[in-house]
C-alpha cells in the first residue's frame, strides 16, 4: 500500500495548511513576546522589532527599516513616532535632505535590547528543546528554502492588492 502524501503537501482541513500552522505557532509563542515586551519592558512587539533591527544594523533610514521587518510605512512611521517619544531612538537628518533622517537606538534603546534579548532567545531555545540538534538544522535549512520561495512567488504573483478599509472584499462584489 503507497504511503499517504503529507497531510502539508495535500491539505484537507485547516489545520493541514502550513501558513496556518506557523501562524498558529507564532501567535502562541509570540503571546509569550508580547508579554515580555509590554508588560515587563514598557513596549510593544512591533517596537521590539524596530530595536533588534536597528541594534543589527546600526542606523536605518524610515524606508529600509520598514523593508528590513516587512512593515508597512505607516506602522513603521508610528513606531519611530513613539519610540522616539520614549527615547528609545533617535532620528538624524541627513545633510544633503533634511527628509532622510537616520534611524539609529539611543543609549536606553541599546539598553533595552540588552535585556530583551536575552529573554527573547530563552523563549526560542525553550521552543526548539522539543527538536534534536539534526531536526533543528534541518528546520533551518527548510525555513530558508521556503523563504526564497515564497519571495519568489509573491514577485510572480498577479494578485489584487488587498483592501482592508472594505474588509479585503473585491469593489466589484459590493456593487
Amino acid at each position: 500500500m503507497p504511503a499517504r502524501p503529507s497531510r502539508l503537501r495535500q491539505p484537507e482541513r485547516l489545520d493541514d495548511l502550513l501558513l496556518y500552522r506557523l501562524g498558529r505557532l507564532t501567535a502562541t509563542a509570540g503571546t509569550m513576546v508580547i508579554r515580555l515586551c509590554e508588560g515587563r519592558h514598557g513596549i510593544t512587539r512591533r517596537e521590539w522589532r524596530v530595536i533588534a533591527a536597528l541594534w543589527e544594523a546600526e542606523a536605518l533610514l524610515s524606508s529600509e527599516l520598514a523593508e528590513r521587518i516587512q512593515l508597512d510605512r505607516a506602522r513603521t512611521s508610528r513606531a519611530i513616532t513613539s519610540m522616539v517619544a520614549k527615547q528609545l531612538l533617535q532620528r538624524t537628518a541627513g545633510a544633503a535632505d533634511r527628509r532622510q533622517a537616520r534611524l539609529s537606538l539611543t543609549e536606553a534603546g541599546r539598553s533595552l535590547y540588552r535585556k530583551l534579548m536575552p529573554e527573547v532567545q530563552a523563549i526560542n531555545r525553550d521552543i526548539l528543546a522539543v527538536l534534536s540538534a539534526d531536526q533543528v538544522r534541518t528546520l533551518d535549512e527548510a525555513l530558508a528554502r521556503m523563504q526564497l520561495r515564497a519571495a519568489q512567488l509573491a514577485a510572480e504573483a498577479e494578485l489584487p492588492k488587498a483592501d482592508r478599509r472594505r474588509g479585503g472584499r473585491s469593489r466589484a462584489l459590493l456593487g
